[in-house]
């Protein structure tokens, strides 16, 4: 199939035949738990999006005033629940206060040097109503905006769920960004206040996160305090008077009661800044009332949450992952959620599986690229720790490769948990794409069917529907509550990056195809697509040939240009600890992926690495391997690039050998 002959479809080679369906003792207990059910759902969403998700709102969460129209408006202009008011902290605390779990564990947290606190809902709220005391007594108020640059302890979820209280907006920052990303985040959200801590760990080594914050407020013009939790007990920490308090300083003797302010539906919870391909970040701006729903009932339904469960997602808070799945989605749900501060491989590569072991966890949700990091550190690891609570699996961030998911299901899943490979962004702001554990059965690499109220579509570059596994462009159709509502200061920026490509429509910017049985397949970023001689294949594709080679942990796939071809097959591999030498392995692996796609895929370069480079939520960034293959100077937005020293030594050609 050219080029031509496709209309820029998406060309798809590979095909999965295992598949697994859900365990029957869980499919008895499931809060979805019938095909008929979720049938009935869709059917409903699909035809009445306002009495859909207006029921729901009106049973599950708490109102101040209740709204006067459920749903108003279009894609992108639409409107959700018009005219009521709502307080998110409300939604996750004030309510679970009248019944039996006041005194449950809503955040179980263990720090990376081992120590340990627990917070019941009713300790939660406390915390939360004395530093929404804080907030006014430093003049902070409905609409004003808080940037939040804190490593992963109690008090980051405390101090977001202040600002939610107090009605101002927060702006997350993961602390690990330089200052110069803290300063153009501040400026351009205009922030007030930063709270930050003195620092955090990771693998050991001290983050000094006030020092950067610091640094930052030279180029911070609108930042007038800034509130320091003691977290690493830094001695040097500099106290400018007037500017900077202590955290605890500042919670003494605060009363432990704080009337939540109710807000309009549509005002904006919060911003968070997701990487741009060029130029600034952008401000990804959510409402309350849509997110909180939205954040609700995905985790409800995907996770089939439990009243007994100990749920952990291992993502950071910076994240939207930890947003919606560590924060306010399990909360609402008075969930008990695990928060973890530091690195899965300190001190060892058994971190995680001695929490999962301690905590008795039940359900475990972590990135792709997070489980091939496991498979790479080896089988050892996991099998010395007892994993028998766990019942439930996850995945999030990007599409998982099948090698992959059946490691996941056969060495942390002992075969018998579901896995939830889920499809969402940060503009989305919860699932999208993902099973129902208690009725789908599931596939390793595909994310399966829409949830109830998402009308989802694969279609060419003109908007018309694409027929099975027919690759083309990820869109959704038709509003939900939890969408971005714009990016911040920058409505037209909004309008021309997710609208303009198909009118009426949201594109994700990335590829997939449906199947035969209308189980969808991602297949990357449509920017990543390779173009091999009129051939549209997906990187994602490759990458999965590759990585069901025994010896290959990772492999990352871009394009550069070719002569003959127009673009070759550049493909970065990082290998298992016991692989062979890579020059016994280069032609080897490209006779593998021929063999498991076909000759139009067979790699034209190998490249044997350490490692890839990732933002530090963990996906690869292939924009800049692209660059690297290309010999071309790096551009755009690396702010959220994790380890830069990888990038330089993939540039300086100190790749991997042997």
């Amino acid at each position: 199939m050219s080029t031509s002959e496709s209309h820029g479809n998406i060309e798809s080679h590979l095909h999965e035949t295992r598949h697994f369906a859900p365990p029957e003792e869980f499919a008895r207990q499931a809060n979805i738990g019938s095909e008929e059910q979720y049938q009935a759902m869709c059917t409903r969403a699909a035809e009445d999006p306002a009495g859909f998700w207006g029921e729901i709102a009106l049973d599950n969460l708490t109102w101040s005033k209740p709204f006067d129209s459920a749903m108003q408006g279009d894609m992108p202009d639409t409107k959700w629940f018009v005219g009521g008011e709502i307080n998110a902290s409300v939604q996750c605390l004030d309510r679970h206060l009248t019944t039996w779990r006041k005194n449950k564990a809503a955040i179980i947290w263990e720090g990376e040097p081992g120590d340990k606190r627990v917070l019941t809902y009713q300790e939660l709220h406390r915390q939360v109503c004395k530093f929404s005391n804080v907030l006014k007594q430093l003049g902070v108020g409905k609409g004003d905006r808080v940037t939040l640059y804190m490593p992963m302890i109690p008090e980051l979820a405390i101090a977001m769920l202040a600002c939610a209280r107090v009605g101002a907006t927060h702006s997350i920052i993961f602390g690990g960004f330089s200052a110069d990303a803290v300063a153009e985040r501040n400026n351009d959200a205009q922030a007030k206040l930063v709270i930050t801590a003195d620092g955090g760990w990771r693998r050991g080594s001290e983050i000094l996160l006030k020092k950067a914050v610091d640094e930052s407020l030279d180029k911070s013009p609108t930042i007038e305090k800034v509130v320091v939790v003691k977290r690493i007990n830094y001695p040097h920490v500099k106290m400018v008077p007037d500017r900077d308090y202590w955290w605890h300083d500042l919670m003494e003797g605060q009363p432990g009661e704080f009337e939540a302010e109710p807000v309009d539906s549509e005002h904006p919870l919060f911003i968070l800044y997701t990487s741009g391909s060029t130029g600034k970040p952008k401000g990804v701006q959510h409402s309350t009332a849509g997110y909180m729903l939205g954040a609700m009932m995905t985790t409800k339904w995907t996770f089939d949450i439990k009243e007994e469960d100990t749920y952990w997602c291992t993502a950071d808070i910076g994240w939207i992952t930890g947003h919606s799945y560590i924060v306010y989605g399990p909360l609402a749900n008075g969930a008990t959620t695990l928060m973890y501060e530091g690195a899965p491989n300190w001190p060892d590569e058994g971190r995680f599986w001695s929490i999962v072991e301690a905590y008795k966890v039940n359900t475990f949700y972590t990135a792709p690229t997070a489980i091939r990091a496991f498979i790479k550190w080896g089988d050892q690891w996991p099998k010395q720790h007892d994993l028998s609570s766990l019942r439930l699996l996850g995945t999030v961030g990007e599409p998982i490769n099948p090698q992959a998911w059946m490691w996941y299901h056969e060495v942390i899943g002992d075969e018998k948990c579901p896995i939830v490979d889920t499809w969402w962004q940060t503009e989305t702001g919860g699932h999208m794409l993902a099973p129902l554990p208690g009725i789908q059965t599931t596939t390793p690499g595909s994310c399966t069917r829409p949830l109830p109220g998402v009308v989802a579509d694969v279609v060419d570059e003109q908007g018309n529907s694409l027929g099975p596994n027919e690759g083309g462009l990820l869109v959704i159709k038709q509003p939900w509550p939890h969408m971005l509502r714009t990016l911040w200061n920058d409505h037209d920026r909004f309008l021309d990056t997710y609208f303009s490509k198909l009118p009426g429509m949201y594109f994700a910017g990335d590829g997939a195809r449906k199947d035969e049985d209308g189980n969808f397949w991602v297949m990357g970023r449509v920017d990543d697509v390779l173009n091999v001689s009129g051939h549209r294949l997906s990187t994602m594709e490759v990458e999965s040939a590759l990585v069901s080679h025994d010896d290959v942990a990772e492999a990352a796939v871009v394009g550069f240009p070719h002569e003959l071809k127009g673009e070759g097959i550049c493909c970065f591999v990082t290998l298992k600890g016991d692989a062979a030498a890579p020059a016994a392995l280069e032609d080897e692996l490209k006779k593998h992926v021929r063999s498991q796609i076909g000759a139009i895929a067979t790699p034209d370069q190998i490249r044997f690495t350490v490692a890839v480079p990732k933002t530090r939520s963990g996906k690869i960034m292939r924009r800049l391997l692209r660059d690297i293959a290309a010999g071309r100077e790096t551009v755009g937005d690396t702010t959220t690039l994790e380890d830069y020293s990888v990038l330089m030594k993939l540039r300086g050609g100190e790749e991997k050998e042997g």
